[in-house]
């Protein structure tokens, strides 16, 4: 008989909780959702070793232009502030506002250019592998 007393005030305590439940409130905004990059390229099948997952926030001087580099495993961030220029090898750009996604670009050599007088700022979220770079400079060639 104690069991049951003991189960009832579980299942009594678990329906007040969900009847209280607070996230009845709860907003859920998908930001993004692709297969493509935002240059329209397909996105690669995941790289094979150990899955890390890596989360930058990155901000970006005012006046600043990035190193030309490239990323070999999916990443996508959200400019939080700022305005952002991206420019790939083919000279496709690709302009960020606050609040706007970005699917990167996969094994394509590009730069982000901060054109403004006020810092940018993204949050981006690298799908990698352990040990493996999220990012790769471009050498210099002389």
């Amino acid at each position: 008989m104690k069991n049951i007393l003991v189960v009832l005030a579980i299942l009594l305590t678990v329906s007040v909780a969900f009847a209280h439940d607070e996230t009845k409130n709860l907003k859920v905004r998908t930001v993004v959702k692709s297969t493509k990059s935002w240059d329209g390229k397909t996105l690669p099948a995941y790289g094979k070793g150990q899955p890390e997952i890596t989360i930058l926030e990155i901000e970006v001087p005012p006046k600043t232009k990035l190193p030309v580099h490239n990323h070999p495993y999916i990443n996508a961030g959200v400019l939080i502030s700022g305005k952002l220029k991206v420019v790939t090898e083919e000279d496709e750009v690709l302009i960020l506002e606050p609040g706007d996604p970005i699917v990167e670009v996969i094994g394509k050599w590009h730069y982000g250019f901060n054109e403004q007088d006020t810092p940018a700022k993204i949050i981006v979220f690298y799908a990698g592998v352990k040990g493996e770079p999220t990012t790769i400079k471009q050498e210099k060639t002389k």
